[in-house]
């Protein structure tokens, strides 16, 4: 049966599929057949020559258990051996390697399009390479895109069975070893801790490269606060040649504006349910995937996990050469029966950064944070905007009007010493607002150097005069510029089943506006970090009415706040608002 969960479901016309062999790249134009692609082949120009031949099954038609049609791309090693299958679940074309879209992409971001062979779906695994690795690559489209059946939803339980389903029809093949895997970055990283939680028999291990696990908390609501814009740039992928329909989550966030919808209820992933062995890839730097990823490794149920976190973005992290023959060795293990030595890979890697070039990465743990790291609160001294390790003994005030620049305060600490920071960072405040009911408070982390810059470090390849522009005040997930965490006040109440003091979780079930002269109390969960200070360098924390990083990607807004009046902080005795950082007292040596 269709999940019961569509019934609440919003829907609207899918947009129309563009069959013509350019616009969805140049194997798209849909025909079940079986192809001989040779190597030395180029699928396109500016792409990788094909290392092997491979067999490509194209456009094989898979039923799900409500009798939906789905169509998917499989390519093979030629061998007459039986093979374990990779598998990139999501709503981006299957043949769309060559799409103008993503070659320009990759193209802006400064990585080109020669290190895939351009069988590559949008952030999954290149088929040219793990077919001359003895691997089979599967790139559905799923359920009402392009010329698959049904009508399209975006994360939750539909989503969930269905990659059930494609994993057991695929287990089912003669050509299959029994063994699949689910791998890819972004979409193809959160489908992955809905799908596994279902528990399908032949899903043998997973590799979520940074993805959001919470459609209310990671996407659409993120502190509270609605965020329609980046939803709609990526909506504008649900393509039907069918006359589907697609979920709109943007008229659903008007519709079920609590996360105790049950329509948002089914889009929490529930990783405790995950038994599979997981290799989870995180970065500190992904303002749309970090919460939701390093979330997901705190509650994996398995017992055989490992967590690496690097110091890029996720696209050209995922497609580096030396971290593909890493994931190889993983998949080795698991899938091949190679007894590579793979479970001596330390349990976590960390980074600690540094935005000047000296980063240190792959630093072996057994936790994270790691045992060393302590919380250390320090406190907000509204007398001389300075960060303290003792509170003031009474409360000094400090505001900033909203309709005023520069509509933010700041407080600082400048460290003696090499200092660094590894772990779960929050801030507390006590705050009112004058003049309005309700405040959306937005906090960041800062690295000043001894001159008083404020540094940031691009985790992409291009550094250049276009990307400057778009990442300055916005584009975050292509430059770090520190951890950061927002807050609407009215939906402050923390939700106490999952809340702990490191980790501050909210209900965001109800709403309760602030009355004139009332001081709330705001735990706002700040994004993980791995930051290191020397001496004569300084940490500031930025209060603003505004998201100072800006939007996600270049061309798309942030949110939009609902702010008005004059915010105030109180600072010192009863109301002593304070940071509280993760501090190292030792720092381990790198694997």
């Amino acid at each position: 049966m269709t999940a019961k969960i569509t019934e609440n479901m919003c829907f609207i016309p899918s947009f129309e599929y563009v069959d013509n062999g350019i616009e969805h790249g140049v194997l798209s134009p849909f025909e079940t057949k079986e192809l001989l692609l040779k190597k030395g082949r180029k699928i396109s120009e500016g792409f990788k020559p094909l290392p092997c031949d491979l067999r490509m099954l194209k456009d094989v038609p898979v039923q799900l258990r409500d009798g939906i049609t789905i169509y998917t791309d499989i390519y093979l090693p030629i061998t007459d051996e039986e093979v374990p299958v990779l598998i990139g679940w999501s709503p981006y074309g299957k043949s769309a390697g060559t799409a103008p879209r993503y070659k320009n992409l990759f193209n802006m971001l400064g990585m080109g399009n020669q290190w895939n062979s351009g069988l590559t779906k949008f952030e999954a695994p290149d088929p040219a390479y793990w077919c001359a690795n003895g691997y089979a690559v599967c790139n559905p489209d799923m359920r009402g895109i392009a010329h698959s059946e049904g009508d399209t939803t975006m994360i939750g339980s539909q989503e969930a069975q269905d990659g059930y389903d494609l994993i057991e029809w695929l287990a089912d093949q003669p050509w299959c070893s029994g063994k699949t895997a689910l791998t890819g970055t972004s979409y193809l990283a959160f489908s992955q801790w809905f799908i596994a939680a279902e528990q399908p028999p032949h899903l043998t291990c997973i590799n979520p490269t940074e993805g959001l696990a919470d459609g209310y908390r990671d996407l659409a609501f993120i502190g509270g606060i609605p965020d329609k814009n980046f939803i709609e740039r990526l909506q504008i992928n649900h393509v039907s040649a069918k006359g589907a329909k697609r979920e709109d989550l943007i008229k659903e966030m008007t519709t079920f504006p609590l996360a105790n919808a049950p329509l948002w209820e089914d889009k929490v992933a529930d990783p405790s349910k995950i038994t599979v062995p997981a290799f989870v890839i995180a970065s500190y730097s992904n303002t749309l995937h970090t919460m939701g990823t390093f979330r997901s490794w705190r509650l994996l149920g398995s017992d055989e996990k490992w967590l690496r976190i690097h110091d890029r973005q996720e696209w050209p992290y995922y497609y580096d050469e030396s971290n593909t023959e890493e994931l190889r060795r993983f998949f080795d293990y698991y899938l091949l029966d190679i007894d590579n030595g793979w479970t001596d890979t330390s349990t976590v890697r960390y980074s600690l950064l540094d935005f000047q070039g000296g980063n240190q990465t792959d630093i072996a743990s057994k936790t994270f944070p790691p045992i060393a790291s302590q919380n250390k609160r320090y406190y907000l001294n509204g007398k001389f905007r300075s960060l303290e390790e003792i509170p003031l003994s009474e409360d000094t005030p400090v505001q900033y009007a909203v309709s005023n620049l520069p509509g933010r305060s700041s407080f600082q600490m400048t460290f003696l010493e090499e200092t660094h920071f590894v772990g779960y960072p929050k801030a507390k405040l006590f705050m009112e607002v004058d003049g309005y009911d309700d405040m959306d408070v937005f906090v960041w982390v800062q690295k000043l150097d001894k001159f008083g810059n404020v540094l940031s470090e691009f985790v992409v390849p291009n550094q250049g005069a276009a990307l400057q522009d778009f990442t300055q005040e916005g584009a975050s997930a292509l430059r770090y510029k520190g951890a950061w965490g927002r807050l609407r006040a009215s939906k402050r109440l923390l939700d106490k089943q999952v809340a702990t003091d490191e980790i501050p979780a909210y209900r965001f079930d109800s709403v309760e506006k602030l009355k004139k002269g009332q001081i709330v109390e705001l735990d706002i969960v700040l994004s993980p970090i791995g930051l290191s200070y020397k001496s004569g360098e300084t940490l500031r924390v930025v209060i603003s009415t505004k998201d100072e990083l800006g939007s996600v990607m270049p061309g798309t807004l942030g949110c939009t706040p609902d702010n008005k009046g004059t915010h105030i902080i109180h600072t010192g005795g009863e109301y002593a608002s304070y940071l509280q950082l993760p501090l190292m007292s030792t720092l381990a040596t790198r694997s």
